[in-house]
C-alpha cells in the first residue's frame, strides 16, 4: 500500500538511498511505496501563462528534485536527459509523456565526449517516436533510463485544470541536448530554476 508523506519526509527517503548503489529498480520500489502529499508541496507550486515552471525542491550530489508545473498545452522540448537516470509522478493533474529513438546524424562523434550524452549541434537529426504515455496520479512513474533516454512531456491541450508533477534525477542535470524535428537539428540547452526552496531564482529558467 502506498504512503503518503510530506515532501521533507519523501526527500529523506531518496536520500537514504544514497548509502548503496542508486538503481532504478530501487528508486521505482520507493516511488511504489511512497507518494507525496500535495499540500506539502504548496509553497513550491507557481504556474506561468507562457511556459511550465520549474521549482527546485531539493539538490545534493546524488539526487535533484524539483516540481514542474503546467497550464494546459504547456510542454517541453524534446530532449535528453544528458546520461543520467530520471523518474516523474504526477501530483496534480495529468501529463502525456512520447518517447524517442535516435537513428542517426551527421555528427556522431560528438557522442563520444566525457560527462554528457553528447556534444549537440547536429543538423541532420533522425528521432523518430516510439511510445506514447499518459500520466495520471497514482499511475505508473515516467522513467529515462541509460537505453530510453530520449522523450517529450506536456499537459494536454484539452485538460481543463493546472498540473504539477515531481521529477527526480540521478545525478542533478544542468543542461541537456533538445532537438527541433522540423529542421532535424539539435543544441545543447542550459537549464535552470525558476525558484529555490519556494524562492525566485535571480536566474529564471530558459523559455
Amino acid at each position: 500500500m502506498t504512503q503518503l508523506v510530506n515532501i521533507s519526509t519523501f526527500v529523506d527517503k531518496f536520500r537514504s538511498l544514497e548509502n548503496g548503489p542508486i538503481t532504478t529498480a530501487s528508486v521505482l520500489e520507493l516511488l511504489h511505496d511512497t507518494a507525496v502529499e500535495p499540500a506539502s508541496v504548496r509553497r513550491y507550486a507557481q504556474w506561468y501563462d507562457d511556459r511550465y515552471g520549474r521549482h527546485l525542491i531539493h539538490r545534493d550530489d546524488y539526487f535533484e528534485i524539483i516540481m514542474l508545473c503546467w497550464r494546459p498545452g504547456h510542454r517541453t522540448p524534446i530532449h535528453t536527459h544528458n546520461g543520467q537516470l530520471g523518474w516523474a509522478t504526477i501530483v496534480i493533474g495529468e501529463l502525456d509523456v512520447v518517447n524517442y529513438q535516435w537513428h542517426g546524424c551527421d555528427r556522431p562523434e560528438n557522442q563520444n565526449v566525457v560527462g554528457i550524452d553528447c556534444l549537440a549541434g547536429g543538423q541532420k537529426v533522425d528521432v523518430r517516436p516510439t511510445e506514447k504515455a499518459h500520466a495520471v496520479v497514482g499511475g505508473p512513474v515516467a522513467t529515462v533510463t541509460k537505453q530510453q533516454s530520449i522523450h517529450q512531456i506536456s499537459c494536454p491541450d484539452d485538460f481543463k485544470e493546472n498540473s504539477a508533477s515531481i521529477h527526480i534525477y540521478s545525478r542533478p542535470i544542468d543542461s541537456c541536448v533538445a532537438f527541433d524535428l522540423e529542421h532535424k537539428r539539435c543544441a545543447r540547452r542550459v537549464l535552470r530554476y525558476d525558484t529555490i526552496d519556494g524562492k525566485p531564482n535571480p536566474a529564471p529558467a530558459i523559455k
